[in-house]
């Protein structure tokens, strides 16, 4: 039984301040001590659970935010930037699970604590279909290419709603209550990594026994991106696969959804430009 973890930060209970999420302030300490501990509580729960391996991908800001040494039973850690499947690389058929801690709702949605698309500075919208998503949605292109189910997802109460599509057999957990995106009332962590450890246990146990589906997707997966400026358009139509169909708005079709997945992450990075980053 193999576990594929993608992490992120701004889901964690009690992180509600970019301060907390980003390398050189005092308050980033913080967050990674939080995030660690529900990455781990994760890791134990699906230990307890079956799992006979399990891979940790780093997939917030600069991607190296744990410090591998820490990490519960020798799991595998994937860190870094620049990787070819971003938040989900190193997911392959060989996985029988995605779990998605610490995820935060999207950019366009109702109020989450720390929201955002990829890059709040240039995305304003996505949607998979008729179906707006974050990053949990996009995510799940790369589940859903190779057949590996969303078993675990972990954040506030917008990011569980906004995964439902793509994970409904999920076991979740809600680490706090959005109040606005700067804001919100989190469980104390130590109930936090209980639930989540619970939670990863009957993951993999629903993996086990075969309750778990791979995200539904139709053919041909469309995704659409809403950009902040036209030029940011007109930059992001350059990727091949992209195409601009309004002013401040880019669409990638394909049958392949690992293609469509490749051209978002072609996008995200020419876009930096037009962004000023």
């Amino acid at each position: 039984m193999k576990v594929y973890l993608s992490f992120d930060f701004e889901g964690v209970a009690g992180i509600v301040d970019w301060a907390q999420c980003r390398e050189g302030t005092a308050a980033y300490g913080i967050g990674c001590t939080l995030a660690l501990g529900e990455v781990n509580a994760a890791i134990e729960g699906a230990v307890r659970g079956g799992a006979t391996e399990v891979v940790v991908n780093d997939s917030h800001g600069q991607m190296r935010n744990l410090d591998p040494d820490d990490l519960a039973h020798d799991a595998s850690y994937i860190s870094g930037r620049h990787k070819p499947l971003y938040m989900m690389e190193g997911l392959d058929d060989s996985f029988d699970v995605v779990f998605l801690v610490g995820y935060h709702g999207s950019i366009s949605g109702e109020s989450s604590t720390l929201s955002h698309t990829y890059n709040p500075e240039v995305f304003s919208a996505a949607r998979i279909g008729d179906t707006e998503v974050g990053e949990s949605g996009i995510n799940a292109l790369v589940a859903e290419h190779f057949g590996v189910p969303i078993g675990l997802v972990t954040g506030d109460e917008v990011t569980i709603r906004e995964t439902e599509p793509f994970a409904a057999e999920a076991a979740t957990v809600v680490t706090k209550q959005s109040i606005t995106r700067f804001a919100a009332t989190s469980l104390h962590p130590r109930l936090a990594r209980a639930r989540i450890g619970e939670a990863a246990a009957e993951a993999v146990g629903r993996a086990l026994d075969g309750r778990l589906r791979p995200p539904q997707l139709g053919r041909p997966v469309r995704l659409e991106l809403d950009v902040q400026t036209a030029d940011m358009a007109e930059v992001g139509s350059w990727v091949k696969g992209a195409e601009r169909v309004g002013t401040r708005t880019l669409r990638i079709e394909s049958d392949d959804a690992l293609a469509a997945f490749r051209s978002f992450v072609a996008v995200t990075y020419i876009t930096r430009q037009a962004g000023g980053r």
